[in-house]
């Protein structure tokens, strides 16, 4: 029987799985008016959560149901991150999703549980709950998909999203097995002590390959990224913003789970794979971007470079590598939410402001807009003194550092390689004259002012970047 102890350390969880339940009761009782109070519960159960999690920051880990559940510094920095990106496209997404008569109460249940999924993987001290997370995460998302029905394009990307979903997930359940036929356990503590004293590792490393592909999947690493192109251009914009943000910090959560709290004694083994997985991420990532004309898509490609700097964190392992990748994880999520808001921002009702094309003339047209895209271009190529640079720059010293300097060379080869996509957008911006429907804002105020102030979050985090940074380094002990 679980004591007050055992839910003590669940106590965000808990809410937000009885809060979404309960929405979705409150919802079937609102008419299509008033849907806008499923909207503002959705943003209050989020709020509710994180001070719910700040309240009672864990500085020391704390352990429930037999280990199953662990909540630490680890688990508390990476939740309250995922919970300000889930509201931030929860406000992205109403006046996108209310111009395509697609504003249902779904999105926001689904999303929330999507949330309570992540939390899992974030805090799992167990295999099984590690993967019941997942799995949770993943069946939101494909639902999420394929929201617009009506759309052959969602259509598509939902059934691609879920096929290959189910594969990866089958992947890595497949070396989750391998592993427990070696250490007889399912728990990370003691899979990890097992693996420090195992004599034949055979079986044991199987069983990490087939982990690592899944965990490449979840990220979009390539080359298992084949999902990533079409799943994002296909979504709906709201829906693509919601799974490329926050699902990247409960990604890192679960990798740090699986590889150090698992796994760790093996690192000698998986860090060179996770090395190669980065530097195939980021070549193949920037070169395909070069060449796209579609915004969505070209957004997805560099996706798949940020991946593998964040890789490239985690590589290297240990303090310094850990939380460089955590603190790229954090910064990406907001850089991408603000990255798809621009899309969103120049989209309107029978109008998706997909390509590059419809962006000229932004600045003739609303320069502070354009500044503000300038802010999210700009940081994502990783300019001074923007969010992005500090990201960058982090993940390339501790490769330095720990001795990577190939994959510290390539990264940097790579980011300048990165820059023309981006700049390309910025000069579209600038120098080209408007045309047709194109570089008009939509009108939605809130819409606006959330996209103020993700952009300029870029900006203001730069200059105090340390400040993340430090809670970082202080969830990763020497």
């Amino acid at each position: 029987m679980p004591t007050i102890a055992d839910l003590v350390p669940l106590g965000p969880e808990i809410f937000v799985c009885a809060a979404a339940f309960a929405l979705l009761m409150v919802d079937l009782f609102l008419s299509d008016q008033r849907r806008g109070l499923t909207h503002f519960l959705a943003l209050f159960i989020l709020v509710t959560a994180a001070v719910l999690t700040a309240r009672d920051m864990a500085m020391v880990p704390v352990y429930g149901f037999g280990n199953l559940f662990v909540r630490d510094t680890v688990s508390d920095v990476l939740k309250i991150g995922v919970y300000l990106v889930a509201g931030a496209s929860f406000i992205y997404a109403k006046p996108y999703l209310q111009d395509r008569g697609l504003f249902k109460g779904e999105f926001y249940v689904l999303g929330l549980f999507a949330v309570l999924g992540m939390m899992l993987m974030i805090s799992s001290g167990s295999m099984l709950t590690l993967y019941l997370g997942l799995e949770l995460l993943a069946l939101s998302s494909y639902g999420l998909v394929g929201m617009d029905r009506d759309n052959p394009r969602s259509t598509e990307a939902a059934m691609k999203y879920f096929v290959l979903g189910s594969l990866a997930s089958g992947m890595l359940l497949y070396g989750m097995s391998m592993v427990y036929g070696a250490t007889g356990s399912l728990q990370l503590g003691e899979i990890q002590a097992a693996a420090a004293s195992v004599g034949d590792r055979t079986l044991l490393l199987f069983g990490v390959v087939f982990m690592l592909v899944g965990i490449a999947f979840k990220f979009g690493a390539a080359p298992f990224h084949m999902w990533l192109p079409d799943v994002y251009t296909g979504a709906p914009t709201a829906i693509t913003l919601f799974i490329s943000s926050a699902p990247k910090m409960a990604a890192f959560g679960m990798a740090y789970r699986l590889l150090d709290s698992g796994v760790g004694p093996l690192d000698a083994y998986w860090q060179d794979m996770v090395a190669w997985l980065a530097a195939l991420s980021l070549i193949i990532g920037n070169l395909v971007a070069l060449v796209q004309t579609n915004l969505k898509r070209m957004l997805a490609y560099s996706t798949i470079s940020h991946v593998g700097f964040l890789f490239m964190g985690i590589a290297q392992g240990g303090q310094a590598g850990y939380s460089a990748a955590m603190f790229y994880a954090i910064s990406y999520a907001i850089m991408s939410a603000a990255a798809f808001g621009a899309i969103i921002l120049l989209s309107r009702k029978g109008f998706e402001a997909e390509d590059i094309a419809d962006f000229r003339g932004l600045w003739s047209r609303n320069p502070m807009q354009a500044m503000f895209v300038l802010f999210v271009m700009a940081s994502l190529a990783g300019v001074p003194p923007f969010l992005g640079f500090w990201a960058k720059l982090e993940v390339l010293r501790a490769a330095v550092d720990s001795g990577l300097i190939w994959l510290a060379v390539l990264g940097v080869v790579c980011a300048v390689i990165g820059a023309f996509y981006y700049l390309r957008v910025i000069k579209v911006m600038f120098f080209d004259e408007p045309e047709g429907e194109g570089a008009k804002i939509h009108p939605d105020g809130h819409l606006r002012l959330m996209f103020a102030v993700n952009a300029s979050a870029l900006l203001v985090l730069g200059l105090f970047a340390e400040w993340i940074l430090g809670w970082c380094r202080l969830a990763f002990p020497v």
